[in-house]
């Protein structure tokens, strides 16, 4: 029987950050090299949809939770179809895993996907230097690469692409287009317009009695019209917002039209911005399952999963008439984040549509705003008889 890979001796690993901050450790998953956005997330469980989660593409992600592997991975709970992380940044990897769900071990699995990590690290060091100097690119080196002199492992990580500015969702996106189809009775069609999507989006959604058609990032508003779609919807993803110019050109179009619009994430943005708003990066972003929203409408606290570095630069206090065009009536601030007032949602008064910035399909959970899709069928079936 051959000794678990913990036990002998692991390939030197170093983490560098672009202000030339570094952290030595041991090499976690893939040995190699890569550089990306170091961001920290808060989850205590849930590593296998965080790292399956297109939102992250780019992103090297550090794990404030310091015993990360222990349920290791299976083949029920990936939101897509791959890791999308750039790096993964533990403190102390499970020895094996103790799961009677668990098929393999996480780092076989990430060294499989070839995703490089490093482990052994101080990460709460790290996310306190993160939280206090912001999100920056970081570089991730082990094995032959950990021996190169710093300062050319730091020149490396500063030529590195920066997250500002950056189009992304073209990158993540289905290449063609696919159904979720409704479980039971069909009530509703929507199209979904993949930024990023995961998995348990359109699942939720199915539950409702929805068919979900699910669209490229490049889908244009005639093929979206094309299917009749009693809703549209807009998913979570990566990169900046203010890069996604076709995907505001055709929610503009979806609100000239009138049809009920629901946005996650990136999608909420986006919704924003087609509505003039402005948007901006965050210091260091929200990242994990374990952030505190209000509902303005019911006053309600709802503890919820994010996944963002970039915000919605809208007024908090009350309704305005939407500043990019006037006929789209008035837009509030329906969800605020209760750490930093930081916009978790926008809702149109005049027009069917509304977004929140957060991840209400949240797996492994929490699930306090599963309510959001039953809203997307109340504001479908609102314009329905509408029409009638």
């Amino acid at each position: 029987m051959n000794p678990h890979p913990d036990l002998l001796e692991r390939e030197p690993a170093i983490l560098v950050l672009e202000d030339g901050r570094a952290f030595c450790g041991d090499a976690y998953g893939a040995v190699g090299e890569t550089v990306g956005e170091a961001v920290f997330s808060t989850g205590m469980t849930g590593y296998q949809e965080t790292l399956t989660d297109p939102s992250y593409h780019r992103q090297v992600v550090v794990m404030t939770a310091p015993h990360v592997g222990n349920t290791g991975v299976n083949d029920e709970d990936p939101e897509s179809r791959r890791i999308w992380v750039a790096g993964y940044v533990v403190r102390d990897p499970a020895v094996r895993p103790s799961s009677w769900r668990s098929q393999r071990t996480l780092e076989d699995e990430l060294a499989a996907q070839g995703v490089v990590g490093i482990s052994g690290i101080d990460t709460r060091a790290l996310t306190r230097h993160l939280r206090e100097r912001g999100a920056m690119r970081v570089g991730v080196f082990s094995g032959a690469a950990a021996r190169e002199p710093q300062e050319q492992l730091l020149e490396r990580v500063r030529t590195a692409p920066q997250m500002s500015g950056a189009a992304l969702a073209g990158e993540v996106t289905t290449t063609e287009p696919y159904v979720v189809p409704a479980v039971g009775e069909k009530r509703f069609t929507v199209a979904a317009l993949d930024l990023g999507i995961k998995a348990m989006t359109p699942a939720l959604m199915a539950q409702q009695g929805i068919e979900v058609h699910v669209l490229p990032a490049t889908a244009t508003f005639e093929q979206v019209t094309a299917l009749s779609p009693d809703g549209v919807f807009f998913s979570n993803g990566p990169g900046d917002p203010a890069s996604a110019e076709h995907e505001v050109t055709l929610l503009r179009q979806v609100l000239d039209a009138r049809i009920p619009f629901f946005g996650i994430c990136f999608g909420n943005q986006l919704l924003g911005r087609a509505l003039g708003f402005g948007t901006y990066k965050l210091k260091y972003g929200h990242r994990g399952i374990n952030q505190p929203v209000i509902d303005r409408s019911t006053g309600k606290v709802e503890v919820t999963a994010h996944n963002h570095g970039f915000a919605v630069d809208a007024p908090l206090d009350g309704a305005v008439t939407a500043p990019g065009n006037p006929a789209y009536g008035r837009v509030q601030v329906s969800h605020v984040c209760l750490n930093d007032d930081v916009v978790e949602g926008l809702e149109c008064l005049d027009l069917p549509a509304y977004s929140v910035q957060y991840h209400p399909e949240a797996a492994a959970g929490p699930h306090d705003a599963g309510y959001l899709f039953d809203r997307f069928v109340s504001l479908m079936t609102a314009n329905k008889e509408g029409r009638a």
